[in-house]
């Protein structure tokens, strides 16, 4: 597995070239185009990595070679700043739906990466903060992990700090090398980013998932590893800060419309194979299905947009996010119940691309707490009215 050193590095740019607008257009432009070119091969090659739980290796050296794993960087230290600088939830978005189109797989891991360098940028130090840059300019994979088992991570005080305890859904376990994860001590609920071994401290065979199986989701145990005071990212209870919190579930959405639109674009291909695409209910499915998801692609486009601006107030902006990725929920359920009931039983077969798409996006639609989410947002729009067009 590749983790450091793989693929050429671009020589950096100057600071004057990269902030001048028409450059930096340039440069999402070259990064989408080059990812885009990936996404044949990536939905050819998904469904055996799914039928071989197998991680897509291959594809993310493929990213690092792109450039995408390093976009992240912020633009200030020479990087895109894809969801790190307000300006880039455009191209975030049009990134993470490209990923969701090829495999929803990678699309999760992905945005696990984003996740876990934003709240570094948001919360970490310079150094901290230029460190990461350095790590993942040099390759390195991060996630953000948070489930626990059993009573969770621990931060055990002593001559020296060391962790006790696991992590568990830990998607790309034993491919991440830089994992950002949470564990209390005395004070509360701590961040700490913890540099990993390729396949070091995975357990095995700890649980096989319906779907999502290339993600290698696992547990990881951190038992008896020193921690630094330069690993604690932010302060206690950073983690839970909102906005930040629950903002970034617009990327979640944006990946899972990638999936949508090969989920449909999957379907239509079939229909037209079996010379069904001009049967008048298949057709009244169909155009329920494109309904769906062009919702879909219009709450999260305007969530990124009011998630990342951080202008409106808080409770604004966490309650849109929350309709947004209920709006989604709602809509990819319809849609693969459109799907099944236009196949019928062939949608079902393992060997056909749709079967792992529904069950990919079953899992990655069970995002914590929807009934918290949809109340609060609830509460807030009861007495406030939903944001304008012109306060985005």
């Amino acid at each position: 597995m590749s983790v450091a050193g793989c693929g050429k590095t671009r020589q950096p740019e100057s600071e004057t070239q990269l902030h001048s607008p028409d450059r930096y257009r340039e440069l999402i432009s070259e990064l989408l185009r080059k990812v885009r070119d990936l996404i044949p091969a990536m939905r050819a090659r998904a469904v055996a990595l799914d039928r071989e739980s197998a991680f897509p290796a291959l594809e993310f050296d493929q990213l690092r070679s792109a450039g995408a794993l390093s976009a992240v960087i912020p633009r200030h230290l020479k990087g895109l700043g894809l969801g790190v600088d307000a300006a880039s939830a455009p191209a975030l978005f049009g990134l993470l739906r490209l990923l969701g189109r090829g495999n929803l797989a990678i699309g999760r891991v992905f945005e696990g990466h984003v996740n876990a360098f934003k709240l570094i940028t948001l919360y970490g130090n310079e150094q901290q903060i230029q460190r990461a840059a350095d790590d993942v300019a040099a390759g390195h994979l991060f996630a953000i992990w948070n489930t626990e088992t059993g009573e969770g991570i621990r931060l055990l005080e002593g001559a020296s700090a060391t962790l006790a305890g696991s992590k568990m859904f830990c998607s790309g376990a034993g491919y991440v090398t830089r994992a950002l994860i949470t564990a209390k001590d005395t004070t509360g609920t701590r961040m700490l980013l913890i540099p990993l071994e390729p396949g070091a401290r995975v357990e095995a065979n700890s649980f096989n998932l319906h779907g999502m199986r290339a993600t290698r989701t696992g547990v990881v145990t951190f038992d008896g590893i020193r921690v630094s005071s330069s690993a604690a990212i932010g302060l206690a209870d950073d983690y839970t800060r909102e906005p930040a919190f629950t903002a970034g579930a617009w990327r979640t959405s944006a990946v899972t419309l990638g999936g949508l639109d090969s989920l449909i674009e999957e379907t239509q291909r079939q229909l037209i194979s079996r010379n069904r695409h001009r049967d008048p209910h298949q057709l009244s499915r169909m155009g329920q299905a494109l309904i769906a998801r062009e919702s879909v692609r219009l709450w999260t486009q305007r969530a990124a947009r009011i998630a990342e601006a951080g202008a409106a107030p808080v409770a604004e902006i966490t309650g849109y996010v929350n309709l947004s990725r209920i709006a989604t929920e709602s809509a990819a359920l319809d849609i693969v119940r459109l799907v099944q009931r236009t196949l019928g039983l062939a949608g079902f077969l393992q060997s056909n691309p749709v079967e792992r798409l529904m069950r990919d996006l079953a899992i990655y639609l069970r995002q914590p707490a929807p009934d918290e989410a949809l109340t609060e947002a609830a509460t807030w729009f009861f007495e406030h009215d939903l944001p304008e067009d012109n306060d985005d």
